[in-house]
């Protein structure tokens, strides 16, 4: 059993271009996306009609469920701009879409944790910038799951790690999104400090599970440029660099 794993591509169709003709170089049975593939100031549109002609096996993570969500006071400009490129059929195969679920072999799925969308399942959320996760902390996100494979995403952060129980714990980190902040709870950073396309492939060799975490150059400069004409130019140093652009002082 071999399978590629990606995540929170946001829109980023290069990237995930990238990422699927290194797989497909490579060889795998199957592919598992984990969500917040479309919300993003580039190409939602596209990447969603890439990602339905697929047979890979789809989850939604948090973005898909914003940008589902009728616009509110503080609307994610990202989520703003997807929400608008989306016709009614990428919007009703998102909402089709479940965040979380078990899959073959043992395996469990989910874009955040098992509990919610938007909880990072192997770091903390911290002021500043995230901070890995205790073994108490993860134990307690994953209950009551026991798979041997767990498959996460939502920080963007690639990691692999081991459950208490011994279970392999794996983030892809993201195809297409190297950076980004928010400002709740507090304000907080992930940078990953390269504009490189992150995914993984997880294999059973032998009885036991291994993970390769894989990082790939593509055209970042020319989805740096189509962000800038949709109006996001805070996403040029995101693509360009894998840092967010420097906050100015009294800047929120």
């Amino acid at each position: 059993m071999r399978f590629a794993v990606v995540s929170d591509i946001h829109g980023n169709l290069a990237a995930l271009e990238a990422v699927v003709a290194d797989f497909t170089r490579r060889g795998v049975d199957a592919v598992v996306n984990l969500g917040d593939a479309l919300s993003g100031p580039l190409l939602p549109l596209e990447t969603a009609r890439y990602l339905m002609a697929t047979n890979w096996i789809h989850l939604a993570g948090n973005h898909e469920r914003q940008v589902l969500t009728a616009p509110a006071p503080g609307d994610d400009p990202a989520d703003a701009f997807a929400r608008r490129c989306l016709g009614a059929p990428e919007k009703q195969w998102m909402a089709s879409l479940p965040h979380c679920r078990p899959w073959i072999e043992d395996i469990y799925l989910c874009h955040g944790s098992p509990r919610r969308d938007n909880e990072c399942l192997l770091e903390t959320i911290e002021p500043g910038r995230p901070r890995l996760a205790t073994a108490a902390e993860i134990d307690e996100r994953l209950e009551p799951i026991t798979a041997s494979v767990v498959l996460c995403g939502h920080s963007h952060v690639p990691r692999a790690a081991r459950g208490t129980q011994g279970a392999l714990l794996v983030n892809p980190g993201s195809v297409g999104q190297p950076a980004w902040d928010d400002e709740l709870p507090f304000h907080h950073a992930v940078e990953n400090g390269s504009p490189d396309a992150r995914y993984a492939i997880v294999e059973r060799r032998a009885a036991r599970w291994r993970v390769e975490l894989i990082a790939l150059p593509y055209d970042h400069r020319a989805m740096a440029e189509l962000a800038l004409r949709n109006g996001a130019a805070d996403w040029e140093s995101i693509l360009c660099r894998g840092y967010v652009a420097a906050r100015k002082p009294g800047g929120g």
